[in-house]
């Protein structure tokens, strides 16, 4: 898909799996609440590197998944070669009433518009077939672009924080805009879910990984002082008995298409 691969792709895939395995863990609750039939048609929107689409094959679905990422769908592709990923971009699936179910961890609060993804989503979707996802909601990591945005604006780079990369809405918000779209909406939950990182340097890895946009064009003795700054703030807040919590509020949301 052209509008796809024009977009620079600065996903570090083998970060993510190696420092940021969490997301997909987690992930594994939410097939939960997906309760996939064996041999549903299943779209995994925001595969990443494979893991929770391997996981529902494994169950005896049908999966496809796909990512924006060109990084992310070739790393699934070596890891779990029997599969099929593909590189399509959420508000664009060009696809037409084929899925049973489509499925979405942790990737929605990166789309832009979000109108235009869920249009996209419900014209995948089969008569019938439902939409389940999770994703970053009102307050997400409130704590870590507060503290961001403060320390961009005082070393003069108001420019960055227009990089803001993520959608964080509210379930009022987020349930609207599935109504609108067609959905009858039923299930929709907003939850706290302090998220522990990896390492010494969690939090360090977490803004490297998931808040590079901000930080794009700034020379890089001024992009880890900024880092080294956000840890030096948020340390009384986020570090406790030695790891770093990411302060995450979720939303997760059923619709079903009529």
């Amino acid at each position: 898909m052209e509008n796809v691969k024009n977009i620079k792709d600065s996903w570090n895939a083998h970060l993510y799996d190696h420092k940021h395995s969490f997301v997909s863990a987690l992930g594994t609750q939410l097939v939960e609440l997906l309760d996939p039939r064996k041999g549903e048609k299943i779209l995994d929107l925001g595969c990443g590197t494979g893991d929770l689409a391997k996981h529902l094959y494994d169950r005896g679905m049908d999966v496809i998944g796909v990512d924006k990422s060109e990084n992310m769908v070739s790393l699934a592709k070596s890891k779990y070669p029997n599969l099929h990923f593909d590189v399509r971009d959420a508000t664009d699936l060009n696809y037409t009433n084929e899925f049973d179910a489509v499925f979405s961890n942790a990737t929605l609060h990166w789309v832009k518009p979000p109108d235009q993804a869920l249009h996209s989503i419900y014209k995948a979707i089969k008569s019938g077939g439902r939409f389940v996802a999770e994703f970053g909601g009102k307050g997400n990591v409130q704590f870590i672009t507060d503290e961001m945005i403060s320390l961009l604006k005082d070393e003069g780079y108001e420019k960055n924080i227009e990089q803001f990369p993520w959608f964080f809405p509210s379930i009022g918000e987020y349930s609207s805009l599935m109504e609108e779209s067609g959905f009858r909406v039923t299930f929709a939950q907003h939850f706290d879910r302090p998220t522990p990182l990896e390492g010494d340097n969690g939090l360090q890895n977490w803004i490297s990984m998931f808040a590079s946009d901000m930080l794009e064009g700034i020379p890089e003795n001024k992009k880890d002082h900024i880092i080294k700054n956000v840890e030096n703030k948020l340390r009384e807040t986020l570090y406790h008995e030695g790891k770093w919590t990411a302060d995450y509020k979720r939303i997760r949301v059923i619709g079903i298409k009529e």
